[in-house]
């Protein structure tokens, strides 16, 4: 032992490791040495305080609240249960609900194009005036 003074011991009670890196345990304050930092390691009494998880929901991507003590499984099965927003239907809903008026097309838009002239909904492929025949008024405004 050259430098007795540099370094700690690990607290650990098995351990006694002389550390010239001891790292401090966030939730007890006592120093570890690598081997016995996390809370599993050296059986942290105040892990607790530190160690929280929230679970989510998998169904509505909530997080659900977990008050000491509680198992986290059978408090997202009561949300689950009880309180989920989580709602079927809504994930099946259309995306493309917007059909094209031009007659024998039977294309759908995610978004409205409207015509400036006429007011119907077209798809891409008919949103000009030329491309759909519009009756809206009796000049095109371009030959686009």
């Amino acid at each position: 032992m050259e430098l007795p003074w540099l370094g700690e011991h690990c607290s650990e009670r098995s351990c006694k490791q002389l550390d010239f890196l001891p790292l401090k345990c966030d939730a007890c304050g006592e120093v570890f040495c690598k081997d016995h930092i996390r809370y599993d390691d050296h059986k942290c009494s105040s892990a607790y305080k530190k160690n929280v998880q929230v679970p989510v929901c998998p169904l509505c991507n909530t997080p659900i609240p977990v008050q000491k003590g509680e198992i986290p499984d059978i408090v997202v099965g009561a949300h689950i249960d009880k309180d989920c927003k989580y709602n079927p239907a809504q994930q099946k809903q259309k995306i493309f609900t917007n059909k094209c008026l031009k007659p024998g097309c039977k294309r759908k838009e995610m978004m409205k194009v409207v015509c400036e002239q006429c007011g119907g909904n077209f798809c891409i492929k008919h949103r000009h005036p030329l491309d759909h025949d519009c009756k809206g008024s009796s000049q095109p405004i371009s030959k686009a």
